[in-house]
């Protein structure tokens, strides 16, 4: 029987605020993406210099990889950079509420380093991992511009963000933080595995993002859900409407396959990431210790993913 004060997810939409990157008026920008943050996390960006005619090339080129046979997918399993493929169930997002992992594959692609550059040791930097040219003609090219753009959509958000927390716009351009960022795009594919909360079964489950951005392009096929208190009791989950152009949240398959692409927007490995200058006081003390983003960052990945010798052993 529903509660009184729980809405049922399937019929409930949440209505986002939408931000204008070609908004001359970056104070009414600063004023939605501000209030948008108290709310509930989640919000639209519009006019962002990415056309519609790439996105469709983007997501046509996804389609086409995940297409593959599975054999020829695992040619390029993710290695320990995160970067490649992602088998479904690779990755656990809610282990208190999941019986199995979340019912979706994925890509991961970084930042290019070659392996010969002294960055390359770093944990999320390095050469990426590639399907063979002749499998998929154009598919890195297509991927690595994409990757380029929405980098510059990113950091167009965060002078937003800055403002938006008293602070001077180019605050997060520091080569520390978004000078030299961890970003990680991720190609995700939901094979249309329906979702059932009460047996635990997701096409993601429930989370909060890690790091300090992420953009997320989808198709038209619904799906994202998110919670605004997430310390509500009953939790109430509304869908997110798909727009074209374009906090804890989640994905329930309905029987479709849905394709989307998450972009994460972290700072330097070498970032201390302790609470800003304008959002502490005597009063109000930093709520956690500092700590470096590569660290951080590090442990999450290991802490939500397949161990790779669950793959090393099947695949001896």
């Amino acid at each position: 029987m529903q509660q009184q004060n729980e809405t049922p997810a399937s019929t409930e939409i949440s209505f986002l605020n939408c931000i204008d990157l070609s908004n001359p008026d970056t104070q009414q920008s600063v004023s939605l993406l501000k209030q948008a943050c108290l709310d509930c996390g989640f919000f639209y960006v519009t006019n962002h210099g990415i056309s519609q005619e790439f996105m469709e090339e983007v997501f046509s080129q996804s389609r086409k990889f995940f297409e593959l046979p599975l054999s020829e997918k695992m040619k390029v399993l993710r290695n320990e950079k995160h970067r490649g493929y992602t088998p479904v169930l690779d990755e656990l997002l809610d282990p208190d509420n999941q019986i199995h992992g979340d019912y979706k594959e994925g890509y991961y692609v970084g930042v290019e380093v070659p392996e010969d550059d002294p960055e390359a040791h770093k944990p999320f930097y390095g050469p990426n991992v590639w399907p063979e040219d002749g499998i998929l003609p154009d598919w890195r090219q297509t991927m690595e511009k994409f990757h380029q753009q929405a980098l510059g959509v990113a950091r167009a958000v965060a002078r937003i963000i800055a403002l938006a927390l008293d602070l001077e716009a180019d605050f997060f351009d520091k080569p520390e933080m978004l000078g030299h960022p961890i970003a990680v795009m991720r190609l995700l594919h939901y094979a249309g595995q329906i979702s059932d909360p009460s047996k635990g079964l997701y096409g993601a489950g429930a989370h909060s993002d890690y790091g300090l951005i992420t953009l997320l392009a989808t198709d038209d096929v619904h799906g994202l859900q998110i919670c605004k208190d997430k310390d509500a009791q009953p939790q109430v989950w509304e869908f997110v409407a798909p727009l074209k152009g374009s906090t804890l949240h989640r994905v329930l398959g309905n029987g479709q396959e849905r394709y989307s692409i998450a972009y994460f927007v972290e700072p330097s490995h070498e970032c201390l990431v302790e609470c800003l200058p304008t959002c502490k006081s005597e009063i109000k003390p930093p709520k956690f210790p500092p700590i470096k983003c590569g660290t951080y960052l590090s442990q999450r990945y290991k802490d939500t993913h397949a161990n790779l010798n669950v793959y090393n052993k099947h695949q001896s």
